[in-house]
């Protein structure tokens, strides 16, 4: 039995591995393509553009060990039906159960690692990645003349040149328009020009040679034109938005980037605050309906009487004595928004309610989805060996393909379910449990159809004669009685 479980984890590293790396290349080449056109031309260190990849990987190997776990099991399982080697454990009296112990401790394990890495290491590698890519982001495009184009990217400067030299960074042919102030025309040409950066980059000096000042200036309604040769002229740019920085902001978390503890955390705080917000109303509810009973109205009286006590309420009403009847009004008028303002301060606690329950569900959502994914491995190990052992072959495109097929349904289903919890159509837990369900159920129920051999005959007709049997034995017992 050990070299049997020996055997069958041995089988495994090969597959697993392969097919890891060949997803992850895939994951790999797909960032690049969707996110490579706004990092070529901004003049980014090597460096930086790895950071970044690297940071994303963190949600690239969420993707790619449950889909390369199921395609393991598939190929370990189907080539061990191809090979009948199945066969020969079936007849030593070895069942299923007896054989696929271990590879379910392989799922725990791999389940319990997953639980780890989506809690605390993917939140904040998306952090890092988001926070990387916001400063990328704010920086501009590098500085480049290109011969016989103007360039526009130092604010206030459009620049033009004939011809430059790449290893000397020697320019001829020069022209340059200076917009800087709004009330001159500004513009500079010269013979030959030289490039020399300096500061580390953050600034560049211009020396122009043999060249000419042009300016038109307007002075009292007047304008004025100035023209100045000179032979050497060095003008400083401003290269500082051309370099990139690295920001010391630690920035918002979303859920997306809150690492579990601090989301459970915040979540027990919402729900404090839901019900303290909930408490409040029932104070202002109480105290409305106090009020109310308090100041219940006189029952109907006849006119007269009605008059009478109408005076009578008009004498014993100290403050009202002396008053206008435009300032009785006005003192109506108050006293009416006095009793309006609970109901205000209700309305604006049941909006704050509803906020938060929305917010606290997204990160209720989040949380059950890092769970849900990393129990997705052990499900995918117990719908992997039968299935394997069902198609009877081990070879790539067939595993491939049937592993594909099952992962496109499981996180359609789950990202349709997360859908649906964030807009409170569906519980949270419900939202991303659900997947997990259905494709629990499947797994079990191949483990059982392969572990007492059902597909010699068709499902339905074994179930048929199961019932049959269960139906004779009740009537006989029935009969002796």
């Amino acid at each position: 039995m050990k070299r049997l479980h020996r055997m069958t984890l041995g089988m495994l590293p090969g597959p697993f591995l392969g097919w890891f790396g060949t997803l992850m290349f895939l994951l790999v080449m797909q960032f690049l393509i969707k996110y490579l056109p706004d990092l070529v031309g901004k003049g980014l260190p090597l460096g930086v553009i790895l950071e970044l990849i690297s940071y994303n990987l963190a949600y690239m190997v969420v993707l790619a060990v449950p889909m390369a776990t199921l395609i393991a099991m598939i190929m370990t399982f189907g080539r061990l039906a191809e090979s009948n080697a199945y066969q020969v454990i079936k007849s030593a009296g070895i069942s299923l159960p007896q054989l696929t112990w271990p590879l379910l401790i392989v799922g725990l394990v791999l389940t319990g690692a997953m639980m780890y890495f989506n809690n605390l290491i993917l939140p904040e590698a998306n952090h890092r990645a988001r926070n990387l890519w916001i400063d990328i982001q704010r920086k501009k495009p590098g500085f480049q003349l290109q011969p016989g184009v103007f360039y526009d990217g130092i604010e206030g400067y459009s620049i033009l040149v004939q011809h430059r030299d790449p290893e000397t960074d020697s320019l001829r042919d020069v022209t340059i328009y200076d917009y800087r102030n709004s009330g001159e025309h500004v513009v500079l040409k010269a013979q030959r020009g030289l490039l020399q950066p300096i500061a580390g980059g953050r600034f560049i000096d211009l020396i122009l040679e043999d060249g000419e000042f042009h300016r038109l200036r307007r002075l009292e309604g007047q304008e004025r034109y100035e023209r100045l040769a000179f032979g050497r002229y060095r003008l400083r740019l401003d290269l500082s938005d051309f370099v990139f920085t690295r920001s010391q902001e630690e920035g918002y978390r979303t859920d997306r980037t809150t690492p579990t503890p601090q989301m459970l955390a915040l979540v027990d705080s919402m729900a404090a605050e839901v019900q303290r917000n909930r408490t409040r109303i029932r104070r202002l509810l109480l105290r409305v309906l106090g009020d109310t009973v308090h100041a219940a109205p006189a029952p109907d009286l006849p006119p007269a009487p009605r008059a009478a006590a109408a005076t009578a309420r008009q004498h014993a009403r100290p403050a009202l004595r002396g008053l206008s009847e435009s300032q009785r009004a006005r003192l109506y008028e108050l006293a009416l928004q006095q009793t309006r303002r609970p109901q205000t301060e209700i309305e604006d606690l049941q909006r704050s309610i509803q906020w938060t329950e929305r917010r606290a569900d997204r990160y209720r959502v989040e949380i059950h989805k890092k769970f849900s994914i990393a129990v997705a491995c052990l499900i995918f190990v117990l719908i992997g060996m039968p299935l394997g052992l069902s198609v009877r072959r081990g070879g790539l495109g067939l595993a491939g393909g049937l592993a594909l097929g099952i992962f496109l349904f499981y996180w359609i289903t789950l990202v349709q379910g997360e859908k649906l919890a964030d807009r409170g159509y569906l519980a949270p837990w419900i939202g991303m449990w659900l997947p997990n369900l259905v494709m629990g159920l499947l797994g079990v129920a191949l483990f059982v159809y392969v572990s007492f051999d059902l597909r010699v005959t068709r499902p339905l007709t074994w179930l048929g004669r199961k019932l049959k049997t269960l139906r004779h034995a009740l009537s006989r017992s029935y009969a002796y009685r």
